[in-house]
């Protein structure tokens, strides 16, 4: 199916349940190279209030009846599905002026995030429907009164309010963390590129593998929407900072709390080290980047490197290998597989660009490309956005002003010159907040001295050199498990990071009570809650039989000089603790010889242990593990073995069971404190 070459059509919104075309015609999309007509957008005649309500009662409480497993998997089949439909994709995306490569990053990219996010959220959260944060923390001296904090989904709407630029990507990044939070959403693209989001917002619904409502689509204006958003809500934005701080202000917004994430301007740098000149590989590898980041995307990346830091003494160098290697670009229709750099998305985008090309002169001079007369190989020069990359140069950047405040988005940096680390910092700074920033060096104290500089001004930063140059993803690439974000004037927002972005779609509550409420709210047993001991060994049970507070005491044994010598020649452990009385005595630590931790370890398995074949398939690990108290010959041993948390598989036919491990002396004394972690039969066999 060849979507670019079919009939102009009027783009529908995605609302309470139903597809639904604006009142109007709408606006006029048109294909970036060739300015021939794509689509129609309009939103005019939408219910706002009735879509946020929807949302909220529709699709709010079927996601929160899911766990975290069952909401990734959900992400799983979503992102699978999407990835057989995806050719479609690939073929609308050249209207967007994204060559083949540029759709990559869109499409693959946005659907490889959906399930980056389903693979983490089964691996990293438990099944159930509630996150605890943090240790308990005690309130009473006799363990009667704790605390714990918790993690709730948010029981409003996320509004995710896109740019133009990864039309694809820019939703799914934000949807998925949002989906595995349990929190619907309603997504509003730029209008620009608004065909393609519409057209995978429509094979999502069409798979119906997620709750009626959990996405919902504005293809326009967002309207009153805003009114009618309140401390439940969540509204994300990326964009221009002006309109960003436009809606953060909304008195709506502002009334009622509203979280509110913004990615806006960023005037991203990337410094070339002192050690990295011409005939270098850093050298080599930094010329490559800068290149690659001026020309993906045409330069519409807002990770995109905007300013080029450089030793003075290897400016002349560096400014002839980027003028030498943007010449080779060849610009044209992405349709053409000889391109390898699209247009812009729009007229208006490139006038903008131009325009803010002119501001950048009052400080820095062209010294590769040609603003205004695009060199093409094919599309349309006059209907089509195309723009030359154009490579700038400040000699003087102290004294600049506009190379550090103007952003021209587009194929556009300007190489600024330095003499010492400490000034590549500064110039770095000088961008007032950034998403990203990178360094090229092969010298360590260089690199030390620069990343720590700049840390606090970006959201992320890359080191590139020789040893990673095969697999790094490079300076422009935002990753799942990595924030995405800057302070400053990049927003002050906080994107991606892992399991750090579902969190901002949930609430963190402190729960406050005795120990046993404290089991039951949280699905966790607390030390000093009830338990349940005697009767059948716990490892005898299957998860359906297992119940949080399942508990062992066991039989005690005592630890010999005989066994800690064993212990120290069976494992060559000698350290001299264990084996010289004098010594260990000397050691403020220890009254004499002591036990082996790991000994004490291995004697507790051997005290907890049910040894006959059953439910309890195999211990996977030991977590949190702490010597207390030292163990001396003499001293006897017993085990409390308490569940603790029981996290079923949703494909599988077990679980993991984690244990509460408390071996204690003779005296009652905590000797070791750790999780034992086992998987476990759903059933008995």
């Amino acid at each position: 199916m060849n979507v670019q070459a079919s009939r102009p059509r009027r783009l529908e919104s995605y609302v309470c349940g139903s597809w639904i075309a604006g009142a109007k015609e709408g606006v006029p999309l048109l294909d970036a190279s060739t300015g021939a007509p794509v689509a129609f957008i309009d939103s005019s005649g939408i219910d706002f209030a009735s879509t946020l309500a929807y949302g909220r009662e529709k699709a709010g409480p079927a996601l929160r009846r899911m766990s975290f497993h069952e909401r990734a998997a959900m992400l799983k089949a979503l992102g699978l599905a999407l990835m057989e439909r995806k050719e479609e994709f690939y073929a609308l995306s050249a209207a967007t002026g994204a060559t083949r490569a540029d759709s990559w990053v869109d499409i693959d990219g946005g659907i490889g995030t959906l399930l980056s996010y389903a693979s983490k959220g089964r691996r990293e959260l438990p099944n159930t429907r509630v996150l605890v944060d943090g240790d308990v923390e005690t309130l009473a001296r006799d363990g009667t009164f704790a605390a714990r904090h918790i993690l709730s989904p948010l029981q409003g709407v996320a509004v995710h309010i896109n740019a133009f630029n990864f039309p694809c990507w820019g939703m799914l990044e934000k949807l998925a963390p949002t989906l595995l939070a349990g929190m619907p959403a309603i997504v509003k693209p730029a209008s620009q590129t608004a065909y393609l989001t519409e057209l995978v917002v429509r094979r999502m619904v069409e798979t119906g593998i997620l709750p009626e409502g959990a996405v919902q689509l504005i293809s326009g204006s967002v309207g009153d929407l805003l009114d009618h958003v309140d401390g439940q809500d969540v509204v994300t934005f990326t964009g221009s900072a002006s309109t960003g701080r436009k809606l953060k202000s909304h008195p709506a917004v502002i009334g009622n709390s509203v979280r509110f994430t913004m990615e806006a301007d960023s005037l991203n740098a990337s410094v070339l080290g002192l050690d990295a000149g011409p005939g270098t590989e850093e050298f080599d590898l930094f010329v490559k980047e800068v290149a690659r980041e001026m020309t993906s995307k045409a330069g519409q990346k807002c990770t995109a490197i905007r300013r080029v830091i450089a030793p003075r003494v290897h400016c002349d160098a560096l400014v002839a290998a980027l003028g030498e290697r943007l010449g080779k670009t060849v610009l044209g229709n992405p349709a053409d597989e000889t391109v390898r750099m699209g247009p812009l998305a729009s007229l208006d985008q490139r006038t903008e660009v131009r325009e803010r090309i002119r501001d950048l002169l009052a400080d820095a001079e062209i010294v590769a490309g040609d603003p205004d007369t695009p060199r093409i190989v094919s599309g349309d020069a006059e209907a089509g956005a195309f723009l030359n990359p154009v490579l700038l140069y400040c000699d003087r950047p102290w004294e600049a002003k506009a190379v550090h405040d103007v952003e021209a988005f587009g194929p556009v940096s300007t190489v600024m010159p330095y003499d010492t680390a400490g000034e590549a910092v500064d110039l770095t700074r000088r961008g007032k907040g950034s998403l990203v920033a990178s360094v090229f060096t092969n010298d360590p104290a260089f690199a030390e001295e620069v990343v720590l500089g700049m840390a606090p001004f970006h959201g992320r930063v890359l080191i590139g050199n020789r040893a990673s140059a095969k697999t790094s993803t490079g300076h422009g690439s935002p990753l799942p498990g990595l924030v995405h974000g800057g302070p400053g004037r990049a927003g002050g927002g906080e994107e991606l990071g892992g399991m750090r972005g579902v969190k901002h779609y949930m609430q963190r509550t402190a729960v406050q009570g005795s120990p046993t409420m404290l089991s039951a709210v949280t699905g966790r047993w607390v030390a000093d809650s009830e338990a349940r001991s005697g009767g059948e060994h716990p490892f005898r049970k299957s998860l359906a039989e297992l119940r949080i507070g399942d508990q062992l005491v066991t039989a005690s044994r005592t630890v010999t000089l005989e066994d800690i010598e064993h212990f120290a020649n069976f494992t060559g452990d000698t350290f001299y603790a264990h084996m010289d009385e004098e010594a260990a005595k000397a050691n403020p630590f220890f009254d004499g010889r002591v036990a082996h931790g790991y000994l004490i370890v291995s004697f507790a398995a051997g005290l907890f242990v049910d040894p006959a074949p059953g439910p309890v398939l195999a211990n996977y690990g030991v977590d949190n593990l702490r010597f207390l108290t030292p163990v001396n010959p003499g001293d006897t041993l017993k085990v409390q073995l308490t569940c603790k948390e029981i996290n079923p598989r949703a494909d599988a036919e077990h679980g993991e069971v984690r244990w509460d491990c408390r071996v204690t002396n003779q005296n009652g004394v905590a000797v070791a404190q750790y999780d034992v972690l086992t998987m476990v039969a759903k059933t008995r066999s």
